[in-house]
């Protein structure tokens, strides 16, 4: 039997473990679901050892495990890294969910379920890849290591610690995470970029509590007035950042890099129909896909103060707050950019208020030279399986680990997903193609195939 007949034959097995593992709540930003978290890492521990993977062992860390296990019996070939994580995002608002997101369904040739898409039924297809090469071949083309974290959802802020305390458990000649997603139904893509982050948390105080709008209204300045004009500041009309130096490392892309990403044949009236918006906005000069995947921002989150409450309350509110983040492109510095915003929030704080910056999450970008030999035997991997070429696309998003494995491991990251953007991944209804789940592991098959004549 080949690994093909095998997932077939074991189809409707793999589809009940893949529901037994979304039945975990592994919710790692709520503390109440602790317990939940490490029950699947424990799962995922079971299924690598089932899958046929050896060493299987749940590594401590001063938050959630991350489950490692290999397989190391191909002398003279590549060792490769799988990457995935195990916990998944609050499910709020329960009540926008059309099932109870921890009890599977399966429907219309998807499956509903909190982490169907992300990142459970991507990091199940790597273990059920590896149980089908083990079990109809004996071996694997490739030495494999497996590393699946408890903390994606808050920032891995524990995994950079372990790998690099554990180096030579992690080393590897690649790495290769499913945690992506593919341009488009049959339409494969390899992500061979992805954008870097910086956050931060703006409040504007003004009088020591809330003050009456008509005793002080015109005589004190008003916080949420302040703020707003702070926030204006940011922007100029062209849709360019106004941060001083904001864009004086951003690294050139190239015109082959500029052409195939125009290629690629972005829909820009569809996609703005899609979203519902009048039309599209950005920084002036670059395509909706340059602007989201290649180009840095700076974006309001979230914006509050004063009355909230259904009616009217004649204040002038004592605070106001935002929140914003970063995308960051190759050779921008998360920290240097959280150190240019303050300057800028400093420079134009308007009178009669004080400004305080808190500063959050922060991760590196990363890009991969899209003609690296791994990203191509991911491209030719897919095709086998999909019967079509595969696009190559950088990401608008972060995964910060990205780049920590890139520095620690000195490694290339192919990014080679299954996704689709329309899977409300963070979403109430969070659900999964059985198409792409099907072909999908067909592709990684292929993919450990592929990878057993490339010598790093």
């Amino acid at each position: 039997m080949d690994f093909d007949s095998f997932l077939n034959a074991h189809r409707a097995d793999h589809l009940e473990r893949l529901q037994q593992f979304l039945r975990y709540p592994s919710i790692s930003a709520l503390s109440e679901h602790k317990a939940d978290v490490r029950a699947c890492a424990e799962f995922v521990a079971r299924e690598a050892a089932r899958a046929g993977l050896e060493h299987v062992q749940i590594l401590e860390t001063d938050g959630y495990p991350v489950v490692y296990a290999d397989w190391l019996h191909a002398p003279g070939k590549a060792t490769v890294l799988v990457y995935g994580h195990y916990d998944v995002q609050p499910v709020d608002p329960l009540d926008q969910w059309h099932t109870p997101p921890f009890d599977p369904l399966i429907r219309d040739g998807r499956i509903y379920a909190r982490g169907a898409s992300d990142d459970k039924g991507q990091v199940f297809m790597h273990l059920a890849s590896f149980e089908a090469l083990l079990k109809t071949s004996g071996s694997l083309p490739v030495n494999v290591k497996l590393c699946i974290e408890g903390e994606e959802e808050i920032g891995s802020p524990h995994l950079a610690g372990l790998l690099a305390q554990q180096l030579d458990r992690f080393r590897a000649d690649a790495v290769v995470i499913s945690d992506t997603t593919m341009l488009g139904p049959n339409r494969p893509a390899v992500c061979y970029g992805l954008r870097g982050l910086a956050g931060l948390q703006i409040d504007v105080r003004g009088p020591a509590h809330d003050l009456h709008s008509g005793l002080y209204g015109g005589g004190v300045q008003n916080p949420i007035h302040a703020l707003v004009e702070l926030l204006a500041s940011m922007h100029r009309p062209d849709g360019r950042v106004a941060i001083e130096g904001f864009y004086d490392d951003v690294a050139p892309v190239s015109d082959e890099e500029r052409r195939a990403l125009a290629e690629l044949g972005a829909d820009e009236a569809a996609i703005a129909a899609d979203l519902g918006v009048p039309a599209l906005y950005g920084e002036a000069g670059y395509s909706f896909t340059e602007r989201t995947w290649i180009r840095p921002t700076l974006e309001v989150n979230g914006i509050y103060g004063g009355f909230q409450g259904e009616g009217t309350k004649t204040v002038i509110p004592a605070t106001a707050h935002a929140k914003i983040t970063c995308r960051l492109v190759p050779n921008q510095d998360p920290l240097r950019i959280l150190d240019l915003v303050e300057q800028h929030v400093q420079r134009h704080t308007p009178p009669g208020v004080t400004v305080s910056v808190t500063r959050r999450e922060t991760g590196k970008p990363y890009v991969t030279p899209f003609d690296h030999p791994v990203i191509r035997a991911a491209a030719q991997a897919y095709e086998r399986a999909y019967g079509t070429a595969a696009s190559f696309t950088r990401m608008g998003g972060s995964i910060p680990i990205v780049e920590t494995l890139d520095r620690l491991l000195q490694a290339p990251v192919v990014m080679m997903g299954f996704g689709l953007n329309d899977e409300n991944f963070h979403a109430p209804n969070e659900h999964f193609s059985l198409e792409n789940f099907d072909k999908g592991m067909r592709a990684l098959c292929h993919l450990w195939k592929g990878l057993a004549d490339w010598r790093p």
